[in-house]
């Protein structure tokens, strides 16, 4: 039996595979559970369709990325922190605090605190760079200049 998976399933396939399945497991245990559906004409011409539509979106999203990462490499945020005696910020600087300096100063939205990267916990002044993960092949280096508040 022909079955189109309407979700990821382990050691199967993913979700929009056309797979050839035992009648049993299909009827009885893919279709009633909303996994699969039946591989009708009607059926594989929306499943092509629909994939069609989700490779144009993936597309786009890249392209989007891409600009995104481009517009990010020029950027250098500036961080105006307070200082104790010996030097060292009170606290440190984490991701979010990136990401929030990144929205105000340059208004940039597409850009996630959970998708960047600081390599060294920032503790003192001075330049850093941050590493902003878009997608899994796109990625833009940025620079985050720490100042002294007088």
């Amino acid at each position: 039996m022909k079955v189109i998976l309407l979700q990821d399933i382990k050691k199967l396939g993913k979700k929009g595979d056309i797979i050839e399945t035992a009648e049993g497991y299909g009827r009885n245990y893919l279709i009633p559970r909303g996994m699969a559906e039946e591989a009708t004409s009607r059926n594989l011409n929306q499943a092509k369709q629909d994939m069609q539509v989700a490779k144009h979106r993936a597309a786009q999203a890249h392209d989007e990325a891409v600009i995104l990462a481009a517009q990010l490499e020029k950027v250098t945020l500036h961080m105006k922190v307070k200082v104790g005696a010996n030097g060292k910020l009170f606290g440190s600087i984490a991701s979010k605090d990136v990401a929030d300096a990144l929205l105000t100063q340059t208004g940039m939205e597409g850009v996630d605190r959970r998708k960047i990267e600081i390599p060294e916990t920032i503790k003192s002044p001075g330049v850093y760079t941050a590493t902003a993960k878009l997608l899994p092949d796109v990625s833009a280096k940025f620079k985050v200049v720490v100042e002294t508040e007088e």
